[in-house]
């Protein structure tokens, strides 16, 4: 009876704490353009937000969350990255074949920076070298900028067509390659792939995101409609889950123990992590069709996830309409 009796007790603090983590929306944020949008990138020591958006990129201050400028005069954005031992900021401008860089003060331009590459996409500030990687989705290599001379040093040959990437501070560089449905490991240093591991049964990784207490990264799959879990060392696949269909971010709150994949069906999975190797859907939640790329605020737990509403049946936004959307702990 007493065994009984603390298995109901503990399935209903499982309960409670399953419930006590479950996602609400807070706000929209209205955003000034009328283009199209993707990456979402946050500013953890001045609390700003990046959003990038057509041809500029709308800043959000966190704490009163709202717009306080804009990056403009780009001719196709894609990610920002933060440098913050610089000040500076880094844009990947596709369309340019350029690297854009600001001041994360002024936000003024400072440089455009020209890559021997085509289609700069995700882009990621390494503390470790104190550089950023640009991932060039058209030419399969990565470009690397000194952010303090603000010119291209190197260029690591990927071997396939890169999506998402992170950076784990110690000297390597996780980045998924969509095509070849496998992870690259880089050295930062050396600027070598050191190893690719395939993600099967994930097909068609896009979004990546870190877990560096327990050596973890989770990869969001658009193919198969899951995320994996990867063990960092051995490139290993733990376990998948189910999520949405489109995704592509997913970001990981090492506070709260959430995994958060973001799909362009409209819906957010949100993933409870137990333990490195144990993992549950405890949450779908409703956002915006087309919502599928966001970025967490790790002081409050809130996601923001950008979108627009377009013409029925077609991918022509309609003016006035790009915003945020955010989502906090109930």
């Amino acid at each position: 009876m007493k065994k009984i009796l603390l298995a109901i007790i503990s399935t209903g603090l499982i309960s409670l704490s399953l419930h006590a983590q479950t996602y609400v929306l807070d706000k929209t944020i209205a955003l000034t353009g009328d283009a199209g949008y993707d990456y979402v990138s946050i500013d953890k020591v001045n609390h700003r937000l990046y959003a990038s958006h057509g041809t500029m990129v709308n800043v959000i201050d966190l704490d009163t969350e709202k717009p306080v400028g804009v990056i403009s005069d780009m001719k196709g954005v894609h990610g920002i990255a933060i440098a913050n031992k610089s000040n500076r900021g880094f844009i990947s401008d596709g369309r340019a074949n350029a690297v854009v860089a600001f001041d994360l003060t002024t936000l003024k331009t400072l440089a455009t920076i020209p890559v021997t590459a085509t289609g700069p996409d995700a882009i990621i500030y390494d503390p470790y070298t104190d550089q950023v990687f640009s991932f060039n989705g058209e030419s399969n290599n990565s470009s690397v900028i000194d952010p303090n001379t603000l010119k291209q040093v190197g260029t690591v040959d990927l071997g396939g067509g890169p999506e998402f990437a992170v950076a784990d501070g110690k000297g390597k560089i996780y980045n998924n390659l969509e095509d070849k449905s496998s992870l690259n490991i880089i050295d930062s240093k050396t600027l070598k792939v050191i190893a690719n591991y395939p993600l099967a049964p994930c097909g068609g990784p896009t979004g990546i995101a870190l877990d560096d207490a327990n050596n973890r990264l989770f990869t969001a799959c658009r193919q198969n409609k899951g995320m994996s879990v990867v063990d960092a060392t051995s490139g290993k696949v733990i376990t998948t889950l189910p999520i949405g269909a489109g995704v592509d971010a997913v970001v990981y709150d090492p506070g709260t123990k959430l995994i958060f994949c973001s799909c362009g069906d409209g819906t957010t999975t949100i993933i409870k992590q137990q333990s490195a190797d144990e993992y549950s859907v405890i949450q779908t939640l409703k956002t915006a069709v087309r919502a599928k790329t966001m970025a967490l605020d790790a002081r409050t737990h809130k996601i923001y996830l950008s979108v627009a509403e377009y013409e029925t049946g077609t991918r022509k936004v309609l003016p006035g309409t790009f915003k945020l959307l955010v989502y906090k702990l109930q």
